[in-house]
């Protein structure tokens, strides 16, 4: 089941909101219940064959969290951060990993059919999150075996982030007030994720998807390049819209999640771009990778194994393929250059030199991402920039199909909206823009070719 879903947003988004609202403000605890139960079935849905792996990690996490009390708390976590990481890696790479030795070595091992559990990436992420803190004594140990189950299952965030951090919810699984204004802001900032989602994306979609279809070596340069520029849009829409969506369904139910997306097509360098992009899993390796390695307050050499160890792990958390981690570190390397040799030069560039630096960069790093392999990666880079193919018809298609499209992309990159609610006039204009968003969306997803039951698989 998806937000962008028509049976989410007529049946379990209604369903789940009467149920916890017809419930008395002062029983949290009911409500968190009502929460707990709804998500657990939200992932059911989705999953039913592997929800016993989302709860065995719920188990497991709660007693390493109570155990962090004990003398042997040290050994206790290097255990819990390998029984973790461990139920990733044979769910999520382990058959990837076997794959790739068959391939490399001949050894014809047999590849087990093992399915990826939905969202194992983030729930694994929130619950090493929780160990850690408690770890550090930064939260008390949750004692409430639902309290914890909620905070690593509730359903706004468990399938497509954002990684919610537990020393930021801790208080608020306990405590937090209900007010029909932060309800009206939750429905205005699901509404805008959700017509990221639809109205945007899924038409960029269509571009990517276009051109990716063909060969490398059928594409013009202009073709190669209006794939890589679908796909930089698709990606943002997409990913953003899921956020705004989750951070919204957090505020109809009391929850403040952290922001997970700042505009990063506006940054004027790559560091920016990622102090903007994926905030959340950003700063999860920060916290949890990079400073326990050391972070810059090491030697120079050090402090490179460090950024490139970070973001290999960053680009193969994102999914078991070679083009994921080859991402990951070709944004390392990037890093790296900027923070040891670039920085002082392109803050000397003027303001649209920088925003083009950075953009050019970003859109390079998205075709490895959407690369089915690194072979198709490598020469889909080689069309966009010596293709001798004539100009490919279906760019002049797209253009005059998808321009309008494509205009409000490159603006809505931008952070429109927020100056646009800072103004008196939208507090008319608000009401009727999201009544037409909801209409325009509704739809879009009647009309649409796929089918809007299906599931998000992470």
């Amino acid at each position: 089941m998806i937000f962008s879903s028509l049976i989410f947003l007529f049946f379990f988004l209604p369903a789940v909101l009467f149920c916890y609202y017809i419930v008395p403000q002062n029983f949290i605890r009911v409500r968190n219940a009502v929460l707990l139960l709804f998500s657990l079935f939200f992932y059911f849905y989705g999953e039913p064959k592997l929800i016993g792996v989302l709860i065995f990690s719920i188990l497991m996490n709660y007693l390493f969290g109570l155990s962090m009390r004990s003398t042997y708390r040290k050994p206790l976590l290097i255990l819990c951060v390998i029984a973790n990481l461990s139920l990733l890696g044979v769910f999520k790479y382990l058959n990837f990993f076997i794959s790739s030795a068959d391939s490399l070595f001949g050894l014809g091992i047999p590849v087990p059919d093992i399915v990826m559990p939905i969202g194992i990436s983030f729930y694994t992420f929130q619950a090493l999150s929780y160990v850690i803190d408690v770890y550090r004594r930064e939260v008390p140990p949750q004692h409430d075996l639902f309290s914890l189950a909620l905070y690593v299952s509730m359903f706004p965030q468990l399938i497509a982030g954002p990684i919610v951090r537990y020393h930021d919810v801790n208080v608020q699984l306990a405590v937090r007030k209900h007010s029909f204004a932060q309800f009206s802001e939750g429905i205005s900032r699901f509404l805008f994720g959700l017509s990221k989602k639809v109205l945007l994306s899924n038409v960029f979609a269509q571009i990517a998807d276009g051109v990716f279809k063909y060969a490398p070596n059928e594409l013009s340069a202009a073709g190669a390049w209006m794939g890589a520029i679908g796909y930089t849009l698709q990606i943002y829409f997409d990913f953003s819209g899921y956020s705004d969506m989750a951070i919204g369904l957090g505020k109809m139910f009391g929850f403040e999640f952290l922001e997970n997306f700042n505009y990063p097509y506006i940054s004027k360098s790559v560091t920016e771009f990622w102090r903007r992009w994926h905030i959340s899993l950003s700063t999860w390796f920060r916290d949890y990778v990079y400073i326990p390695l050391g972070g810059n307050r090491c030697s120079p050499a050090r402090h490179i194994f460090n950024l490139l160890a970070v973001w290999t792990l960053t680009g193969f958390w994102h999914g078991a393929n070679w083009t994921f981690m080859a991402w990951g570190l070709y944004f390392g390397v990037l890093l790296i250059l900027e923070k040891k040799f670039l920085a002082g030069w392109i803050t000397r560039l003027p303001s649209v030199l920088q925003h083009l630096y950075a953009l050019f960069f970003i859109v390079i790093g998205w075709v490895f991402f959407r690369s089915d392999s690194m072979g198709l990666a490598v020469q889909y880079l080689g069309s966009m920039f010596t293709s001798t193919v004539p100009l490919n018809r279906f760019v002049i298609e797209y253009l005059l199909r998808f321009w309008p499209y494509l205009l409000f992309g490159v603006v809505l990159s931008a952070p429109v909206f927020p100056r646009l609610k800072s103004t008196r006039i939208w507090r008319v204009l608000e009401f009727p823009v999201l009544a037409v968003l909801f209409t325009l969306c509704l739809m879009r997803l009647l009309a649409s070719s796929y089918n809007p039951f299906i599931y998000f698989r992470f």
